[in-house]
């Protein structure tokens, strides 16, 4: 005997039911969008539900550190076109310069020094290098993260500041080539609840190492 029965259509969903599934996964999906990731990536808010919950502020935040980024990033950028275009506009000038700046690149030095930081407390620290010096360096925190932010500025060619990279952590180590002539080093901050001490050790072609006030 055999007892297996085929299943009849009404154990099966039927057309119309997935497509009201369907319809509602969609819906649902158009509504966290508009109420939840418009606001909390891009501050855009249409039904003021994530300004409501705090989203669209966070969103605002982001896209301005998105823009500022980009104009710093344009800004440094332009600076130091129009200068390498008005260096190449005075060959005669700048080889006698050349020579005297490749000398003291080539002075290889080491240095250290540590630094304490109070909580949210920022310190800097810079070596004056001539473009394309490179400098080997490495630090460390004493306890927990440390923001960081690897820069350069010069006088003589007027940029305020030109990033190199940042981030937080621990330790980092690497290369630090000068993109111009100037000063290019380190600033820290601790985010953490307690003091903590930073010790940064630098060999490579630099003059001198000093901690920006």
């Amino acid at each position: 005997m055999n007892n297996n029965s085929r299943p009849s259509n009404t154990d099966h969903p039927s057309a119309a039911k997935l497509i009201k599934s369907t319809v509602v996964a969609i819906a649902l999906a158009a509504l966290i969008l508009v109420t939840a990731v418009l606001p909390a990536e891009y501050g855009i808010d249409p039904t003021g539900v994530g300004n409501f919950l705090g989203l669209t502020k966070m969103g605002e935040i982001k896209v301005s550190l998105a823009q500022e980024a980009a104009a710093e990033m344009v800004t440094a950028t332009a600076k130091v076109m129009k200068t390498e275009t008005q260096e190449v506009a005075k060959p005669v000038a700048k080889a006698s310069e050349n020579t005297v700046e490749t000398q003291v690149q080539k002075s290889v030095k080491s240095d250290s020094i540590t630094l304490s930081l109070a909580p949210d407390q920022g310190r800097e620290v810079k070596v004056k290098m001539v473009k394309g010096g490179k400098v080997n360096y490495q630090w460390k925190t004493s306890n927990g993260r440390a923001n960081f932010d690897v820069h350069g500025d010069s006088k003589k060619h007027r940029i305020d500041y030109f990033n190199y990279s940042k981030g937080s952590t621990v330790s980092d180590a690497g290369v630090l080539e000068a993109a111009f002539d100037g000063n290019h080093g380190w600033f820290w901050r601790n985010r953490t609840g307690e003091t903590m001490t930073i010790t940064l050790e630098v060999e490579g072609e630099f003059t001198e190492m000093t901690e920006a006030v």
